[in-house]
């Protein structure tokens, strides 16, 4: 009863909750739009598990979306809510991409090199809407949204720079010296299904996951920024400076968001093509950290049903459903997550009832 009664408390029953109620609500969806749900839902399966390839690349998609994830969910941490992860993800992939452009070293210097000029770039743009948040008051939320649409035009204006640009025309860079690129070797990749993507990416994100999950429970700085995130009038009365740990959240959270887009770029992409919209990576990394309570070894797990999705949801056209239906279905997971509390009461006090 006591173990029941434990998991109803619980936060994973109702995230499973909201998951299921996300498909059948896609469903229903479906069936109205004159679409087989079965024949949907198989193609989206078969898509992800169909082979080992396709399994692969569902982990090559989870990679940024874990780094966004954990980035949102390390900034919730602290009480601060960072929609800024879009921005820091495109100035952090921009970054990694000049340094593996212009730089030219052996690969065990030229990959930590731009993954570290990506963490920093990530880390400037948060630190500058905390630094106008602790001084000026400002909301953080509104200088997300706009420091957002700054990188976005940034990054378009240097894609087409004569140092940056790809020779021959085109809206693009050059692409990253082969020495960037986090890509398997050529023995790997034969074995993980010939996936000429497979990369280092998720190891490198499973990496950070723990790596933020010490430090947020196991360490005197992970301890202040939680004291500051769930009170802080009582952290300030505690002696601990607010002011800073917010700072200093902001700089963590879009380092990790801005290494997000270094692995994206230096695994997937190997340039930055001039963008016609936002690709989202930062707003969905907002999902994976709902989904995951905002714990980082939960963004790995949601990061991958997120990446299995987007991916699986590629290959739906072939039996004439929209991929717009992933879009949905995440959509009501997150509604339902969003008033999971309200699904705890009424389970409760309806098991009460009986009792």
């Amino acid at each position: 009863m006591d173990k029941k009664k434990g998991i109803l408390h619980g936060n994973a029953f109702y995230t499973l909750l909201s998951i299921l109620i996300g498909f059948i609500i896609g469903a229903i969806l479906l069936f109205f739009a004159g679409i087989s749900p079965g024949a949907a839902y198989g193609q989206l399966f078969e898509g992800v598990f169909g082979n080992l390839k396709n399994i692969i690349w569902a982990f090559i998609y989870a990679s940024p979306l874990i780094f966004t994830g954990l980035s949102v969910a390390f900034s919730f941490k602290t009480g601060v809510f960072n929609i800024g992860a879009e921005g820091q993800f495109v100035v952090g992939s921009l970054a990694a991409c000049t340094v593996g452009i212009l730089v030219d070293l052996p690969p065990v210097l030229h990959v930590p090199l731009c993954m570290l000029a990506a963490v920093a770039a990530g880390a400037v743009w948060g630190s500058i809407v905390g630094l106008l948040k602790v001084k000026r008051g400002i909301n953080e939320v509104l200088s997300f949204i706009m420091f957002n649409w700054i990188a976005y035009y940034f990054s378009n204006y240097a894609v087409n720079l004569p140092i940056l640009h790809k020779e021959g025309g085109g809206e693009a860079t050059k692409d990253i010296l082969d020495s960037a690129s986090i890509v398997f070797p050529d023995v790997i990749r034969d074995v993980l299904g010939k996936n000429r993507n497979a990369n280092f990416g998720f190891i490198l994100a499973v990496i950070a996951a723990v790596l933020i999950w010490f430090i947020i429970k196991k360490t005197t700085l992970g301890y202040k920024l939680r004291a500051v995130g769930y009170n802080n009038f009582a952290a300030q009365y505690g002696g601990i400076n607010s002011n800073r740990a917010v700072m200093t959240a902001m700089a963590i959270s879009g380092g990790l968001a801005g290494l997000g887009g270094a692995v994206q770029l230096m695994g997937m992409s190997m340039r930055i093509s001039q963008f016609a919209s936002q690709e989202n990576y930062g707003f969905q990394g907002i999902t994976v950290a709902l989904i995951a309570g905002s714990n980082p070894i939960g963004c790995i797990f949601s990061g991958l049903f997120y990446g299995a999705m987007k991916y699986g949801g590629t290959k739906l056209s072939l039996v004439d459903a929209p991929s717009e239906v992933v879009d949905i279905i995440m959509g009501t997971i997150i509604l339902f997550i969003a008033v999971s509390h309200v699904l705890r009461n009424l389970i409760l006090n309806r098991k009460g009832g009986k009792a």
